[in-house]
């Protein structure tokens, strides 16, 4: 309860009306010399606040705040103020993780969402759709890369050391797994990591590794630790393995790209032999086929000239027997003709026997004598 004195400050000070800070003429107040009759805006009485202040307490609860029904009053209006806390939102890159008295309950997805207030209740939001990165074999980006012999040298199936560096990607899938049921997860990753591929690689050649089953044996090895951490119950997805380098050691890798070498002439001499043979093969069998057919169809034409003479033969035979004196007469007469179409004649006329002339005429000799036309278009 504040006490106003006559006649000055509560501090008792001098006549006149005077502050606490000091004398000065009538009207004088803490924060200056100005009086307050006079212009200006006027600081606030604190005195006069702190009064009206207590006496609207005093209307709300006529017994003070040490009666019980003030310390019921004020109860429950700290119990609403900490009830009302327990409201939270969950982003949408973000799992809400809900734990009581430091144990966990579940997991909540991004919206507005409410659990205990602390100490009783406690919510933490880690990020799910922040893509993280574990680096095997090396250390490093750019130009500023460190390699990590211990993690890189992995034993391939041929009992050859392949030189392997390459790339896990993860995400968190289930938060509240990926905090309670692993202690360091990238740590746990790389060490999955690394085992899934040394397990894949062990598999394979150093030659399959290196060129035309690097993808494969990179895909093997994402599903083989995806497999490894659905068992650890981990929360994370893999959505990455990408294998950077792929090497022989270095000790040994200029004699390695000098068998690479060899073996690429030794293919490169093979491919040439297969396609000279894939030229002379198929011209040998063409020629080899044309001289079956020449003589398939010289066999053919053969076997059909002699069916023909023969059932020529058949058919004269026949004629021959129906009427012997007409055919043989046919016969002469073709025959005759065919002699002496082919020789030089001499006619003789019968009617000129005992007269002591030969009547001779040659006819080769006037068919030669005779002068060739003269050709077209009055040549000379």
């Amino acid at each position: 309860m504040f006490y106003k004195q006559q006649g000055g400050g509560p501090w008792g000070g001098g006549g006149g009306g005077g502050g606490p800070w000091g004398s000065g003429g009538g009207g004088n107040n803490p924060w200056g010399g100005r009086d307050r009759s006079g212009g200006g805006n006027p600081p606030p009485d604190l005195e006069e606040m702190l009064r009206r202040g207590q006496d609207r307490l005093r209307r709300i609860m006529p017994g003070g705040f040490g009666s019980l029904k003030g310390v019921w009053l004020l109860a429950a209006v700290l119990l609403i103020f900490w009830g009302v806390s327990g409201f939270y939102r969950v982003q949408p890159d973000e799992q809400g993780v809900e734990l009581l008295f430091g144990k966990y309950v579940k997991t909540t997805q991004p919206g507005l969402n409410y659990w205990f207030p602390a100490p009783v209740g406690e919510v933490i939001r880690p990020k799910v759709t922040q893509t993280n990165q574990v680096t095997v074999g090396f250390r490093g980006s750019g130009n500023n890369i460190r390699e990590v012999p211990q993690e890189s040298h992995i034993l391939a199936g041929d009992q050859n050391i392949a030189d392997i560096q390459f790339v896990v990607q993860w995400r968190i899938r289930e938060a509240g797994n990926f905090l309670f049921n692993m202690r360091d997860p990238d740590q746990t990753v790389k060490v999955a990591a690394e085992s899934a591929l040394r397990e894949v690689v062990g598999r394979n050649p150093l030659q399959a590794v290196m060129t035309n089953q690097r993808d494969l044996i990179a895909q093997q090895s994402r599903e083989l630790l995806q497999s490894i951490m659905d068992g650890y119950n981990a929360g994370i997805t893999i959505l990455d393995l990408r294998i950077q380098k792929a090497d022989p050691p270095k000790e040994v890798i200029d004699a390695f790209n000098d068998v690479q070498r060899a073996k690429q002439d030794e293919e490169r001499l093979r491919n040439e032999a297969l396609a000279y043979r894939n030229d002379i093969v198929p011209r040998a069998k063409g020629e080899a086929a044309r001289m079956v057919q020449n003589a398939t169809a010289e066999k053919e034409k053969l076997v059909k000239e002699a069916e023909g003479q023969a059932a020529r033969f058949t058919a004269f035979y026949q004629t021959y027997v129906a009427n012997k004196d007409i055919t043989q007469r046919r016969m002469y007469l073709e025959t005759m003709q065919e002699i002496l179409s082919k020789s030089q004649k001499i006619i003789i006329d019968e009617s000129g026997k005992g007269s002591g002339v030969v009547p001779y005429l040659p006819l080769p000799e006037i068919g030669k004598r005779i002068t060739p036309p003269a050709p077209p278009g009055g040549a000379q």
